[in-house]
């Protein structure tokens, strides 16, 4: 469910720990570099826990989270998980849809009790992120092919909808995509990582638009740096991560520039801070999360 966020919303400055946040490590209570996040209906958060090779969620209120794929080591098996960077829920099925970026693939794993494997519905790609539109189809970002691909579930194949043109600085191109969302309308928008900027290609469109950053790397208002998560509201605002401003902003629909709405003050470990951001979501009330890449944790900071 996308919220209804107004476009002058504020978010509180100090965030509260969710998920980890206890020094990075293995344990249940633990994470180690978390990067893509899901936030469900009922506010638990689904983590790709990339260095530790598994996806765990956490209850609203939990003190440490469940294992809910992978954790088995790192591997290629169907009970195994190596570098998820990203994880959604296909709530229709009640499965997850996971990133399993060093094995090359996207693998589905049923969130039912007992499901000790994991099944490969894409091979062959080194996705950077992963995303579903209201009517079930599959999107995912390729890192060597520098594109985006629509797939329906279970086709091996897939169209390619974004980018394919190698990688580059045009419109019609994209360099090393991560992180996307698609709207509605299915337009998709992509944290086209070394452009430093957010693309938005709509349904069928043979080039994108630039909807954030575009003005090189840097830390003023315009620009981006390595943008990771993000997500697009009902009213077309882009919130995007920069993971090296250690920021994540808001930019309204044709916005010239954007405006922080958490940390910006440098990286740090403190309530008020973020330490190279990757993931972020909004839940159904508003509030933002943030997988907080380098501190190890994932920090809720309430709309006000």
């Amino acid at each position: 469910m996308i919220p209804n966020i107004p476009v002058n919303a504020q978010w509180s400055k100090n965030g509260v720990t969710v998920a980890g946040g206890l020094q990075w490590g293995f344990a249940m209570n633990q994470l180690q570099n978390p990067r893509g996040i899901f936030v469900d209906d009922d506010q638990t958060v689904v983590i790709a826990d990339w260095r530790n090779a598994r996806i765990v969620q956490w209850k609203l209120n939990d003190t440490k989270g469940q294992v809910v794929a992978g954790g088995k080591g790192f591997g290629s098996q169907l009970d195994q998980l190596n570098g998820p960077t990203d994880v959604l829920t296909d709530r229709e099925m009640d499965n997850l849809i996971i990133c399993d970026r060093v094995n090359r693939r996207v693998v589905q794993w049923s969130r039912r009790h007992n499901t000790t494997q994991g099944e490969i519905l894409v091979e062959r790609i080194p996705c950077g992120g992963v995303a579903m539109d209201n009517q079930r189809y599959l999107y995912v970002s390729d890192e060597d092919k520098h594109e985006v691909r629509r797939y329906k579930i279970g086709d091996k194949n897939g169209t390619i909808v974004a980018g394919g043109n190698g990688n580059g600085t045009g419109l019609n191109q994209l360099d090393l995509p991560s992180y996307i969302f698609v709207d509605q309308e299915q337009s998709v928008y992509i944290s086209d990582n070394n452009n430093h900027r957010v693309m938005k290609w709509n349904k069928d469109a043979h080039e994108g638009i630039v909807v954030a950053g575009g003005h090189g790397k840097g830390n003023a208002l315009t620009q981006l740096a390595y943008p990771q998560g993000i997500f697009v509201d009902t009213l077309y605002t882009v919130y995007v991560a920069g993971m090296h401003n250690h920021r994540v902003m808001r930019w309204p629909k044709e916005a010239k520039e954007g405006t922080i709405i958490v940390g910006g003050k440098g990286e740090g470990p403190g309530a008020n801070y973020l330490r190279y951001p990757s993931g972020i979501f909004f839940d159904r009330y508003g509030n933002l999360y943030v997988a907080d890449n380098g501190n190890h944790r994932v920090q809720r900071f309430f709309i006000e």
